[in-house]
């Protein structure tokens, strides 16, 4: 059996809320990547064009810092969760990808949101860890059960 890390990007806390989901329902560790600064509820206004969401939109070789880095060491199989900016992950994602080496190891996607279904699966990221073996995944509701969770994890394995 695979040793499994679910780590997540959170605005809001939904994201967070699959993702412990998802780590009970699949028995995984959890590790979150942390923006710098902390998002605020200004952040996600994608009608500003100063929000952060709005910034990285149009800005997609940004790399914005993040203060905690999950250590991917010593895991086969990393979930990676987050929130829907622009049909794409937040680009915190991406520093986290580009900090470690995934040679071996398998990536799968998830993500939230309350309208957007496109950049769930994930294949945007790819370039961000190109040795890894990418996984298409899925968006999920809010309140995605572990029930949920358990069996599209399973379905992918």
């Amino acid at each position: 059996m695979s040793k499994q890390l679910v780590v997540y990007i959170s605005a809001t806390g939904t994201t967070r809320r699959v993702a412990q989901n998802l780590a009970k329902a699949i028995d995984a560790d959890l590790a979150e990547i942390v923006p710098v600064p902390p998002f605020t509820a200004q952040d996600i206004d994608w009608t500003d064009p100063t929000s952060r969401a709005s910034r990285q939109h149009a800005d997609r070789a940004m790399r914005p810092p993040i203060s905690a880095s999950p250590s991917a060491d010593g895991y086969d199989e990393i979930f990676v969760g987050y929130p829907l900016w622009w049909d794409t992950a937040p680009r915190e994602v991406r520093t986290w990808l580009e900090s470690h080496d995934f040679t071996g190891k398998t990536i799968t996607t998830f993500a939230t949101s309350s309208s957007s279904t496109r950049g769930a699966l994930g294949e945007q990221l790819h370039d961000s860890a190109p040795d890894a073996h990418w996984v298409n995944g899925r968006r999920f509701a809010a309140n995605a059960s572990e029930a949920e969770l358990k069996t599209w994890a399973d379905s992918i394995a």
